[in-house]
């Protein structure tokens, strides 16, 4: 067995902190060293929560000025992750960050071209890339057994309560830019960067609050559309999450996303599958679990990251567009 990688949480306030911090601490390849959580009040507030019990809280100098720490996992919040990944990649680590990236596209492009320079590695969290389903998606796609892409249909919904709502509330993308993009990330994969981006922001639901929270995007390609959507009043929206891949070959449905439920339909057998609509088991893996392990052989130097930094700069600015705050 390799030596674990050593490897630290930077920020706490993220939807997917808590997540990270388990399969941290759960996986064979790493060693928590501990968690940092930049605002003390904060820090102060959440320290006696169970979840957090036995783990060592650091300042960020201790964190970050660990020379055998190689691996820092950013979870604050959205607004202050570029600034923490950027601080954390000076320091010489090589860098998971949770999604979106950020705010401003030039901050990322920044922060890409310093990954770049100092031959580091940047992971961006989004969870859906190692999902069996998604995985059988893409396979179906590149393999060309669904021929040409015609149309991409996401929904990714959720019931968000009035408190989260507030905090979600200060990007105009509202749902779209917290959601959608784990579905536009796998859409800029599958087809590359939109032509045009046509973006629906609505507030629709009886609250006093500034949340764009039924959200809808268009994205038109050479020769394919797209349509993503996300909602915050939607019940059990679990279960409607989606993604559909139609081509001139065949379809795919993946539906409900977790735990993953395929749908295939094919002109003509390729492998497995038969001609005709079918249903296809795919093992349901826990979110995050794979992320982490590539992240390590990527560190070891024993595989190339399966995303590239030019990937995850497309989508970010994808996403921007489809919230409207990019042209």
């Amino acid at each position: 067995m390799a030596e674990k990688i050593r490897a630290g949480v930077l920020g706490i306030s993220h939807a997917h902190a808590i997540g990270k911090l388990r399969t941290i601490q759960a996986s064979p390849e790493y060693e928590l060293v501990g968690i940092c959580e930049p605002d003390a009040e904060l820090q102060q507030q959440r320290k006696d929560e169970e979840v957090f019990k036995g783990v060592r809280w650091l300042s960020e100098r201790e964190l970050l000025g660990d020379d055998t720490v190689r691996v820092i996992a950013v979870e604050g919040r959205v607004q202050d992750n570029l600034a923490l990944a950027k601080r954390a990649v000076e320091a010489g680590k090589h860098v998971h960050l949770d999604k979106p990236a950020g705010e401003s596209l030039e901050k990322f492009k920044s922060l890409l071209n310093l990954v770049k320079r100092e031959n580091l590695l940047l992971q961006m969290g989004y969870q859906f890339r190692y999902n069996p389903g998604f995985e059988l998606a893409m396979k179906a796609v590149n393999d060309g057994w669904l021929g040409e892409i015609f149309f991409v249909h996401g929904s990714i919904g959720s019931t968000i309560n009035p408190e989260s709502r507030r905090r979600l509330a200060f990007h105009p993308g509202g749902m779209m830019f917290e959601l959608a993009c784990h579905l536009i990330d796998t859409l800029v994969a599958l087809l590359g960067r939109p032509e045009k981006v046509t973006p629906f922001m609505r507030h629709d639901a009886d609250l006093d609050d500034q949340l764009a929270d039924n959200t809808l995007a268009v994205f038109q390609f050479e020769r394919a559309i797209a349509v993503m959507e996300s909602a915050a009043m939607e019940i059990e929206a679990g279960q409607r999450r989606k993604l559909e891949i139609c081509g001139t070959e065949g379809t795919i449905v993946v539906q409900p996303i977790e735990p993953p439920a395929v749908r295939l339909c094919l002109n003509q057998a390729h492998e497995d599958f038969q001609k005709g609509w079918q249903s296809v088991s795919v093992p349901n893996i826990p979110r995050y679990v794979r992320d982490f392990e590539e992240l390590a052989r990527c560190v070891r130097g024993e595989q190339q990251p399966s995303y590239s930094l030019e990937h995850d700069f497309i989508v970010q600015e994808t996403l921007l567009r489809a919230c409207g705050t990019l042209m």
